[in-house]
């Protein structure tokens, strides 16, 4: 599989955000190819994961536009928890 900080990506509430709305997508198509009708309608719910997930692949949640593919960086391996950086760009804990 390719090379991501799973740890920290688990923590992360938009990985989670956008996890569960490509696997809501999945289970409808599903639920379509078995001739399932859940109480709302397919059409409406993939509508509203397509609009979530466009937005904010628009934002760069999706892939992480730092890094070339879809791999983490080496130094983003590394990390316990998310990295931010200081006014200056300079990196910094996350907790201070």
């Amino acid at each position: 599989m390719f090379k991501m900080n799973w740890k920290v990506r688990l923590r992360n509430p938009v990985f989670w955000l956008t996890g569960l709305s490509a696997l809501l997508a999945f289970v409808y198509t599903l639920l379509g190819l078995f001739g399932v009708v859940p109480s709302v309608s397919e059409n409406a719910a993939v509508k509203a994961v397509s609009v979530l997930v466009s937005a904010l692949t628009s934002l760069g949640v999706l892939v992480d536009p730092t890094t070339s593919g879809v791999s983490d960086s080496s130094r983003a391996l590394t990390y316990d928890k998310p990295y931010k950086s200081d006014p200056e760009g300079e990196y910094t804990d996350a907790d201070e």
